[in-house]
């Protein structure tokens, strides 16, 4: 779900950095658009105890920062706005939203207040914290780049995305069961990357706000197969969208039993979904297929049905692949190819290859 090459924090740690550290550091969070940093900050911030000012980087001009000059006596004085430097000398939390989306006179505007806690000849009070939080350049999202000084002026906080802590988030807010059941029937589902077109695309928070979508065309007593399917389809990924309306048709849901373990379906390909002959009647079977390759894709010591990968054999392997079509296999081996072949599917890599290439390789 990540792939940043750097170190990354999920947002309850990035949470514990901002209370230990952001009342003497100043500290910038990214990461992909709707993880959930601005709440974060925001909860943070309340629960030490702090006001929380924000200033939005994309709706801000440089006086908005250093404030704007009077005459006092012979000089001139800069009055830094109240947001900023308000008439009581508390402590409060200063949120800087959009950083990386701010033009650069408004990023230089910040450099003083990232590195000294200082407007002009004004510092803040003591104890104020200077967090601020944006989306990264590869994610498309009208992002400016950050200049070395300003960089140099902050901690910068990788965010990602943790299935179990927004799980446990959801459960507490109140988010819908259907919506947290598919969660963790499909994690990756969570937060997809951010498309090329401009079209809904999945994230925590888009994932929230379907939650809510659905609950009040429930409580307006609108809510059917038609209007569901409306407000899904402009919330989320389509391949989520579709699944998920296919998920709730059939009634799955946690305790069902109509998707198995993904181990089960390699060792007894009997078991998957039966193909229709209509495309849209073969979600169920995509959908175990999905699950298939996300645990090849994840395998490891600590994924449950780790022991089973030693009793796969050459055999077991090509007999699933059998009974699938070459799009079928093609998609279940999709960067993994590797892991396909450590568990004896170098028959049907063969085979595959010749199919979509006309080359024949030895194996």
């Amino acid at each position: 779900m990540n792939d940043s090459p750097l170190p990354t924090v999920t947002i309850a740690e990035a949470k514990s950095i901002l209370s230990a550290m952001a009342h003497r550091q100043s500290i910038l969070l990214l990461s992909a658009p709707g993880v959930g940093k601005s709440d974060a900050v925001r909860q943070a911030a309340a629960a030490a105890g702090l006001e929380c000012r924000s200033l939005l980087g994309t709706q801000i001009a440089p006086e908005d920062v250093s404030g704007i000059p009077r005459i006092v006596g012979e000089r001139s004085v800069f009055c830094p706005p109240r947001i900023l430097l308000p008439e009581k000398p508390e402590k409060f939390c200063l949120f800087l939203d959009e950083l990386p989306a701010c033009a650069p006179d408004i990023q230089k505007a910040f450099y003083s207040l990232l590195l000294e806690r200082r407007l002009g000849e004004h510092k803040l009070p003591e104890g104020t914290w200077v967090v601020a939080a944006g989306n990264r350049a590869e994610d498309r999202s009208l992002v400016r780049s950050l200049s070395a000084a300003l960089i140099n002026r902050a901690i910068i906080l990788q965010v990602r995305v943790d299935v179990k802590e927004w799980v446990q988030w959801a459960v507490a807010n109140h988010i819908r069961e259907d919506i947290i059941s598919y969660i963790l029937l499909m994690p990756s589902a969570l937060q997809r990357p951010v498309p090329d077109l401009p079209v809904p695309f999945s994230t925590p928070r888009a994932w929230a706000s379907l939650s809510q979508a659905l609950d009040l065309l429930e409580e307006n007593g609108s809510l059917n197969e038609n209007t569901a399917r409306a407000v899904v389809f402009g919330s989320v990924s389509a391949e989520d969208a579709a699944v998920f309306m296919e998920v709730q048709k059939m009634g799955l849901n946690l305790e069902s039993n109509a998707v198995k373990n993904p181990w089960e379906y390699l060792f007894d390909p009997s078991l998957l979904p039966e193909k229709k002959q209509a495309n849209a009647e073969n979600t169920l079977r995509w959908f175990v297929l999905k699950k298939i390759h996300e645990m090849i894709l994840s395998i490891r010591d600590d994924v449950p049905g780790w022991e089973h990968y030693e009793e796969m054999t050459p055999e077991i392997c090509n007999a699933f692949f059998s009974h699938l079509t070459d799009e079928e296999k093609a998609v279940v081996m999709i960067n993994c190819v590797a892991t396909w072949g450590e568990l004896g599917a170098d028959e049907t890599l063969s085979r595959l290859f010749f199919s979509l290439t006309g080359i024949k390789i030895e194996v």
